[in-house]
């Protein structure tokens, strides 16, 4: 259980953990890579530790250097070991899509799995350009779910691939199968999702040509191992963002956040409600990365729809609390994509957001959310579904209640946020995991 109580102001500077997303790709390009591949900033969550312990059952020594540094000797494309057992992705989606691309091409038999969650998960959109490419891939429901069974098949033959989603998780694992493809390899979306692994495949030696929201790439090329630096997840960033934006009087400065561009959608929305925010470009080496302050401040309802959603999609239950604490309405919608997360997000944040007192309705693909500034949001108990940024959501509305909170399931924290509460705590908040759930 994690106690919440309500805060008069956040202050201080703090990093946010590594990005989750730019972590899972440093491990399995530098996996796939020519040589070593030296990772600073990993990080260590469940999802991506997962990622890590599933590519050293495919053979790949990680030897851990300290803290968020491990150096990986990449197999050099087939170079991949059968595994002698299940590859179990836990509750990381991003493990299981892009694996997927890896093992597609890989000369054995293997299996992806994952907790219930994980398994419930749609993987249709992974497997189908996958089997165009020649891979031979069995999953239940009619090969729509985990677990998923692959025969790798090489070469696999190259794509040009017009994706129904902008997913980067789907593009990933088409351009790690097109590592050992014959032929180029296109992927059109119909809006660009975000770019880390073209950026990673670049910075490796592979050449990735993006016009607009096409991306191509010359199959057969392997990745050489480099140095690579994570940034801070401004995923994660976006919860003491949305705090410091809505608790008045909070002064809070975070260090080291990325922010790509095909990720920057919570600065761009934030800023568009009013919030008092700099930001601060830092050395641009790999991906940007920049300083963020920001004061609290008076906020605005405002609609947040269209080619933005997919820069911000795993930011939107944070979003959904600043509208909650804004004056006028928050119209929030395209996010569709949110019903297929670790739980519906859409659904769980429209029931706990109403038990606690805010005005919230529910729509197919988002919410329409009624701020009041604030007013009528109370504590009490509510349910985190097991999902990491519903329960952090959940936590941020918190500090603002008229009373405590007590949510459920604090321990899915640790999936993408390990110190959750204790950066919190920095900068002068009070939350605290009970020993009881």
């Amino acid at each position: 259980m994690l106690e919440v109580r309500p805060c008069s102001r956040l202050e201080g500077t703090a990093s946010v953990p590594g990005d989750k997303s730019v972590s899972h790709r440093a491990a399995i390009v530098g996996a796939l890579a020519q040589g070593e591949t030296t990772v600073h900033g990993f990080l260590e969550s469940e999802d991506c530790l997962a990622t890590l312990h599933c590519l050293s059952q495919l053979g790949v020594s990680i030897e851990r250097l300290g803290p968020g540094a491990y150096n990986i000797c990449g197999r050099g494309g087939l170079g991949f070991e059968e595994p002698s057992d299940v590859l179990d992705c836990g509750n990381s989606g991003t493990t299981m899509r892009l694996l997927a691309g890896l093992l597609a091409s890989q000369p054995f038999f293997s299996v992806l799995t994952g907790d219930a969650s994980l398994r419930t998960r749609p993987m249709a959109r992974v497997i189908r350009p996958l089997e165009s490419m020649g891979a031979r891939i069995c999953g239940r429901q009619s090969n729509t779910k985990a677990p998923l069974a692959i025969l790798g098949t090489s070469p696999l033959r190259g794509i040009s691939y017009m994706s129904p989603t902008a997913s980067a998780q789907v593009k990933s694992a088409i351009l790690l199968a097109g590592l050992a493809a014959e032929g180029k390899v296109s992927i059109q979306e119909p809006a660009l999702s975000r770019n880390h692994t073209e950026l990673m495949l670049e910075h490796l030696g592979v050449p990735v040509v993006t016009k607009g929201s096409r991306i191509t790439m010359e199959g057969g090329v392997v990745p050489k191992g480099s140095t690579i630096q994570v940034p801070g997840d401004i995923s994660s960033a976006a919860f003491p963002m949305v705090a410091a934006a809505i608790i008045p009087n909070s002064d809070v400065v975070l260090q080291n956040v990325g922010v790509n561009p095909t990720r920057r959608g919570i600065i761009e929305v934030l800023l568009a409600m009013g919030a008092d925010m700099t930001v601060s470009p830092m050395d641009q080496a790999g991906e940007p990365r920049a300083s963020i302050h920001i004061r609290g401040s008076s906020l605005r309802g405002i609609r947040v729809e269209g080619p933005i959603i997919p820069t911000l999609i795993d930011e939107l239950p944070a979003i959904a609390v600043a509208a909650a604490y804004a004056q006028g309405t928050t119209v929030i919608k395209d996010a569709g994509e949110l019903r297929v997360k670790e739980c519906d997000r859409i659904a769980a944040m429209t029931q706990e957001l109403s038990r606690l007192g805010v005005d919230i309705i529910e729509k197919p693909d988002g919410w329409v959310i009624q701020g009041h500034g604030g007013a009528g949001i109370k504590g009490g108990r509510a349910n985190g579904f097991g999902d990491h940024r519903v329960i952090m959501a959940l936590a941020v509305l918190g500090l603002g209640a008229s009373s405590p909170l007590s949510i459920g399931g604090a321990g899915a924290t640790e999936i993408s946020f390990p110190g959750f509460t204790h950066l919190f705590g920095r900068l002068g908040a009070s939350m605290e995991v009970s020993c009881s759930d």
